[in-house]
């Protein structure tokens, strides 16, 4: 058996600048490939440890424990049946030994080889020791895979100086691959492998040179001026952020932080400024002025107010930097001069007077223009102003002028900033605030996490803008598919529910659907179905629940309960009944009933007479219903009181004291009865039994 020796393994592709926003991506893919690919040919010993490294000029992945070979494997391989592989006299055929000679195993002798059933026949088999792979041989074919499978945005056709074409995501300059202080004999995209890498493009003296596997992230930080591993260089970057910012807070979203970090291999951060003068603009505007033309981090005091010092992310660390913050400073002055003269341009224009030129703009080819939508959410947020117990003059008026900034030259340019903008405009023109609050409001919540509108107004044209969508684009045929959801109904979808849940609106999903279908009458393209659609928002509202922590079985019973159809019910108290149900079921009592109910359930179902509407006493003959019938008229007004009052977890427990009454009346009277009359009024005292039981949820979901 060969001994193989164990080292650290690295991999470096040196390239020219890297796509930023694929950097994490390909760096990912590239690390994770190379190990998986190497432990499947089991060149690693035990569980990968490895790290990954990625910088604009580079994908890496250092991997401890790597084997220079592959353990032997003990193989067991099929020859051939033994009715081919002996004559009628029990010698060997020339297809067996052609068979062994083609295994590599020409004068293996018969006695040897295993003789055994293979599913309805014998067959021979042999075994034996197959020598490993080398790591050369196990990196070559890793790496041949992995860079054939990377998540390239984008193929880059390149000559190399021999002339030979080369494709890849961008030109590669070099590749190191050492396994400790060997350099290990693999090729890629044309070049061979090396121990040499390059540092930083202006600080570094030029080659570096890795002396060990080991010593690679270590050695580029000093001797070539790079922060090798995108966590770390990352992290660098928010600390130095944050340490200029001092008592100001830094704005860093995660995904300007990531693309800033796939620019620069030696982060260094500086601070610059502009003139006061343009924080007469929104801040919005200037913010993504700054984060999406010139990758730079503004600074807001504790309440959020913008600062008139920004800060910059540099890949060049000088005593100086006198000439890099100047020139940042004058890159993102005109930037902010032309956010500045698109504010002053569209302030000169009411936004009452861009909705009619909203009929120039194409919503949808089967649905119309960009105005006949408005005109519909205006009708539909009318008739939902009510509902949600806002006026419903100012509502009209805020889905009137709620896309009408679509048309300004600043959303032209930030699309990021439509309804924003909305706001600041129908301030200048002096709505009412609530007015301006839904030009914004109204696109709320726009993903997971997001807050919904903070007021009544905000909150019905959410609801007229999401419901308009949804039923307008499913009825033209578009409903989402698989994964396939190109309009974001589901988004809208949750966004709906949650403001029903959330804002506690005693509003039927139903009503809103059938006052969204309406608007939409007379249209020959537009087939409305609402049953469709509400069990598409019930699937949505089993989502968000779950992710509340409900399990399936109380949401079941909260949904279940009652004659109506879940959509027909109002939503508002739906969470206060699931903590009802929750409770419930904490209670001793709470199996015993949960059974007896899905009991009762299923007799009242078997019935083939309907239930007299009311228990007569007089037929009441067993004491077990007669004690059963005077807990009901006990228990009942209590229940009744407490449902009325919305209290539900009161409603429910109050149920517990049934739990001894029922179980008796199992045991002691036979429901179907011989006599007519006994066997009506024994189910209608069960009826009466279950519709308390049911008041608040179907208890009989929670049964096992």
């Amino acid at each position: 058996m060969t001994q193989s020796n164990h080292a650290s393994l690295l991999v470096e592709l040196l390239t020219e600048e890297l796509p930023p926003k694929a950097l994490g991506r390909l760096g990912t893919a590239f690390a994770d490939g190379i190990v998986e690919r190497l432990a499947a040919r089991d060149l690693i010993d035990g569980t990968p440890d490895f790290e990954k490294y990625a910088t604009p000029r580079r994908l890496a992945v250092l991997i401890k424990n790597v084997r220079d070979v592959a353990p032997e494997k003990q193989v067991r391989e099929k020859v051939l049946p033994v009715t081919v592989a002996l004559d009628k006299e029990g010698n060997p055929t020339p297809p067996l030994a052609k068979k062994l000679a083609a295994l590599g195993f020409p004068d293996f002798p018969l006695s040897e080889l295993e003789r055994a059933q293979d599913g309805k026949a014998e067959a021979f088999f042999l075994r034996y020791a197959a020598p490993g792979a080398t790591l050369a041989d196990g990196l070559q074919a890793a790496l041949d895979e992995t860079l054939g499978k990377l998540p390239i945005p984008k193929v880059m056709t390149y000559q190399r100086p021999d002339g030979t074409s080369v494709q890849f995501v961008r030109p590669v300059q070099r590749l190191v691959a050492m396994h400790g202080r060997n350099v290990v004999p693999v090729s890629a995209l044309g070049i061979d492998s090396g121990d040499t890498t390059i540092g930083h493009r202006f600080m570094s003296e030029g080659f570096v040179a890795i002396a060990r596997a080991d010593d690679y992230a270590d050695t580029l930080r000093h001797k070539g001026h790079v922060v090798a591993n995108f966590d770390d260089r990352r992290e660098s970057i928010r600390t130095q952020l944050q340490a200029f910012a001092g008592e100001d807070r830094v704005v860093m979203p995660e995904a300007l932080l990531d693309e800033v970090n796939a620019l620069v291999e030696w982060p260094v951060v500086y601070e610059c400024r502009f003139d006061d003068e343009f924080l007469q603009v929104p801040q919005e505007c200037l913010i993504l002025t700054m984060q999406t033309n010139q990758k730079y981090f503004a600074l807001t005091d504790q309440n959020g107010k913008l600062r008139s010092r920004f800060l910059i992310v540099s890949n060049i660390d000088t005593k100086t930097p006198g000439e890099i913050v100047e020139g940042n400073e004058r890159v993102v002055r005109p930037r902010l001069a032309d956010a500045k003269f698109f504010f002053t341009q569209d302030k000169k224009k009411r936004l009452e007077d861009r909705v009619p030129l909203l009929a120039n703009v194409v919503y949808h080819n089967k649905l119309g223009s960009a105005l006949q939508r408005v005109e519909r959410l205006e009708a539909l947020a009318g008739e939902i102003a009510p509902m949600v117990g806002v006026d419903a003059a100012l509502t009209r008026r805020a889905a009137r002028l709620a896309k009408a900034d679509l048309l300004t030259d600043m959303v032209g340019e930030f699309p990021e900033l439509q309804g924003t903008m909305g706001t600041y405009y129908a301030r200048h023109d002096g709505e009412p605030e609530e007015v301006a609050l839904a030009c914004s409001e109204h696109y709320q919540p726009r993903f997971s996490g997001d807050e919904t509108p903070s007021t009544g107004v905000g909150a019905a044209v959410a609801l007229a803008d999401k419901l308009e969508t949804i039923v307008g684009i499913w009825g033209i045929g578009l409903a989402p598919t698989g994964e396939k959801d190109p309009f974001a109904l589901r988004r809208h979808a949750l966004g709906v529910l949650r403001i029903l849940l959330e804002h506690r609106l005693r509003i039927r999903l139903r009503d809103l659907l059938v006052a969204a279908a309406k608007q939409f009458t007379g249209m020959e393209k537009v087939d409305v179905s609402i049953e469709a659609i509400a069990l598409f928002f019930l699937d949505r509202l089993y989502g968000i629940l779950r992710d509340r922590g409900y399990a399936v079985g109380e949401i079941d019973a909260v949904l279940a309960a009652g004659p109506q159809k879940w959509d027909e019910k109002f939503l508002d108290d739906i969470v206060a009944r699931l903590d009802a149900v929750r409770e419930f079921a904490a209670l001793p009592e709470a199996a015993a009933l949960a059974a007896a109910n899905k009991r009762i359930s299923n007799i009242l179902k078997k019935s083939e007479q309907g239930a007299p509407s009311a228990v007569n006493k007089e037929l009441l003959v067993e004491a077990a219903e007669k004690n059963l019938y005077a807990q009901i008229e006990a228990v009942a007004p209590r229940v009744q009181s407490q449902l009325a009052a919305r209290n539900y977890t009161e409603a429910l427990t109050a149920l517990a004291a049934l739990r001894e009454s029922v179980d008796t009346f199992f045991d002691d009277v036979m429901v179907n009865a011989e006599d007519a009359a006994l066997r009506n009024n024994r189910l209608a005292l069960l009826s009466a039994l279950h519709q308390q039981m049911n008041c608040v949820a179907d208890i009989s979901k929670l049964a096992a």
